[in-house]
């Protein structure tokens, strides 16, 4: 808290000639840190201690500071800002990395890294690397190596490099060493309680001041030591405001096997640690990430600075809020182990998989991500915004066919005969030609949209319903309106598919469409009248969809 309030504390002194007003803090950080309201108290404490600080330097220094934290301030516009605002620094080149851990597959909320980061590239003609970090043998899927390159080409993001940690553990041995050698880290025995109650008093352990060659041996011993007797920690200020910067663990021992080396290390890399040396090492020039990385960024300075490397911009975004959907990675694991989801395209899921089963277009998510760009403040996304987007990008294109949900078989008593039926596959694009449907005796009409008294089975007749019973009353639209009939739509008993829709909640809504829908194919996204979009997903037993939205 007291970092965070640092932070918009200097923001807001640069952008008023050097002085931060405590009220102005204060706001913008129950503005933008909403779950921070519930502890005002606290932040009314640490915002007037931090513009105490903040206002004690000059204007000069406090632009160094800010420039030194990567923080910006987001000038207010007149026009709404279209398309992502330009990166900073932007040089010659860019490049710039996307680096999932491949705990399993990809979900919205990796979406917006992996979008930003590509969209960034394309703009700037850089590159854009896939990084692996695999370096948590106990945190990964072994399928994820497969599933993630699958989910970002289903996502349109393309890549030039792929870049897998676990291939380069003996660069992170390498530089660990260097570090050591320029007494910019060392070997810790202490206990994890003997360190974390100095490291709160800012005290040094003993550990610290040993030299070179003694932690360079301890280094070497390290591979041979049980897991938790031992860490390499990186060495920052002791007197940091924030105790968990305070050197931090780069290099821990981890007893476990790794699904791609098996048991060949035993020594891993902490993310802080092995990020750092690969974004220096690859040339990574821009890092974008949430705002919750911001201790992180703090860290890894300290690790460029012992090196004498020049870091990267951060560039730090808000956190993405989501509305009733299962985001959690290791929660959707359980569920499929225990049976309560099929698997990780299941409806009720927010990975990418059950995303795009459902027929939501990857266009629609590219759209929505860069309309919420890389501002600071959280932003809270639905499946109502989601839903509208795809909407616009489906109705130019999907087929129109009825479907009968829940359907009751009915004999239209009194019809005079058969009534044939001619409707656009798109109201809008004549070229995609008709459907034709033949209305005789028996039909199906849909369970849930079935009320007595007269109803309009749309573009045929008009007919009573009674007591169960269908009977024919006439056949001009003017008659329909003249009862005051239902529209309602139908399908002919004689030539129906049987067809299932599984909904949003993993329900099967069991149901039956129109003939012409047989030229359909999997993947294929349609319009079921009256119904809703749909993607149809299997044609092993009559055909399945998966519901999408209205």
């Amino acid at each position: 808290m007291e970092d965070l309030a640092y932070r918009y504390a200097l923001m807001n002194a640069v952008k008023h000639k050097g002085k931060a007003s405590p009220g102005a803090v204060m706001g913008a950080i129950m503005s933008n840190e909403p779950e921070l309201r519930k502890r005002a108290g606290e932040v009314k404490a640490a915002v007037e201690a931090a513009v105490e600080r903040v206002n004690s330097m000059k204007p000069a220094e406090q632009k160094d500071e800010m420039d030194r934290l990567g923080l910006q301030i987001r000038e207010r516009k007149q026009k709404k800002r279209k398309g992502l605002r330009d990166l900073p620094d932007a040089g010659e080149e860019v490049v710039l990395r996307f680096a999932p851990n491949p705990s399993g597959p990809l979900h919205i909320g990796h979406a917006r890294a992996a979008i930003l980061n590509h969209e960034y590239a394309r703009k700037y003609g850089g590159r854009l690397i896939l990084r692996i970090e695999d370096t948590d043998p106990r945190r990964v899927d072994p399928e994820a190596y497969r599933m993630i390159p699958e989910d970002l080409e289903w996502l349109g993001v393309d890549w030039d490099e792929t870049v897998i940690q676990s291939d380069r553990m003996e660069t992170y041995y390498e530089y660990t060493g260097k570090l050591i050698e320029k007494g910019g880290a060392y070997v810790c025995t202490c206990t994890p309680e003997e360190f974390r109650e100095l490291k709160n008093r800012g005290e040094a352990c003993r550990c610290r001041d040993l030299g070179v060659k003694e932690n360079l041996n301890r280094w070497h011993e390290m591979f041979e030591m049980p897991e938790g007797s031992a860490v390499v920690r990186v060495k920052t200020d002791l007197e940091h405001p924030n105790p968990a910067i305070r050197d931090w663990v780069a290099m821990r021992i981890v007893e476990a096997e790794h699904p791609r080396t098996g048991s060949e290390y035993r020594v891993y890399p902490m993310m802080n640690f092995s990020v750092a040396v690969d974004d220096h090492l690859l040339g990574v020039t821009h890092v974008l990430r949430g705002k919750d990385h911001l201790a992180n960024s703090e860290k890894q300075e300290y690790l460029y600075k012992h090196l004498g490397w020049e870091p990267p911009v951060f560039i730090h975004y808000g956190r993405l809020k989501m509305e009733d959907i299962a985001l959690s990675t290791s929660g959707a694991r359980k569920g499929i182990e225990e049976g309560l989801y099929s698997g990780w395209d299941d409806p009720r899921l927010g990975t990418l998989r059950a995303v795009a089963r459902r027929g939501i277009r990857p266009e629609a998510l590219r759209k929505l991500m860069i309309e919420i760009g890389v501002k600071i403040a959280d932003s809270t996304m639905s499946w109502k915004k989601i839903h509208g987007l795809n909407r616009t990008i489906l109705e130019g294109t999907a087929r129109r066919y009825f479907f009968a949900a829940e359907p009751v078989k009915l004999e239209i008593k009194g019809l005079p005969g058969p009534v044939m039926v001619e409707r656009p596959l798109h109201p809008d694009h004549p070229e995609m030609g008709n459907r034709v449907l033949e209305l005789t005796w028996e039909v199906y009409l849909p369970g849930e949209d079935l009320k007595e008294g007269p109803l309009r089975l749309i573009d045929a007749v008009n007919v009573i319903y009674e007591d169960g019973e269908l009977r024919y009353h006439s056949e001009g639209i003017h008659e329909a309106r003249e009862l005051g009939a239902s529209m309602i739509h139908w399908v002919p008993a004689d030539s129906a598919i049987e067809a299932g829709v599984v909904m949003p909640d993993a329900s099967l809504l069991s149901g039956v469409i129109e003939a012409d829908a047989s030229v359909l194919e999997v993947d294929d996204v349609v319009q079921l009248e009256r119904f809703g979009f749909a993607r149809l997903d299997s044609l092993d037993d009559g055909m399945i969809f998966y519901y999408a939205h209205r």
